[in-house]
């Protein structure tokens, strides 16, 4: 079932999202909707060059192998990135 959101905009960010939607013929709700799903698709996934190269290096492969099986089993240590 579809939810609805409420998102602020300033009147240039509106107006920006405004030009975009009228210039691919499409309403602001959904070419916002468009661009936030390719963001997190382009950001979250794999594509299938980049599926190709990690699954052409075999080290790789069973680094992450190993590296699941440890999480599964709750070894190692996390890091935490902001003391980097």
């Amino acid at each position: 079932m579809a939810k609805t959101i409420t998102l602020r905009l300033s009147d240039e960010e509106y107006d920006l999202y405004s030009h975009a939607a009228k210039a691919v013929k499409r309403p602001i709700s959904n070419l916002i909707n468009y661009l936030a799903q390719k963001k997190l698709e382009d950001d979250l996934f794999a594509d299938q060059i980049e599926m190709d190269e990690i699954l052409g290096n075999p080290r790789l492969v069973t680094a992450l192998q190993n590296g699941s099986n440890d999480a599964k089993q709750m070894k190692g240590a996390f890091v935490d990135v902001s003391d980097i």
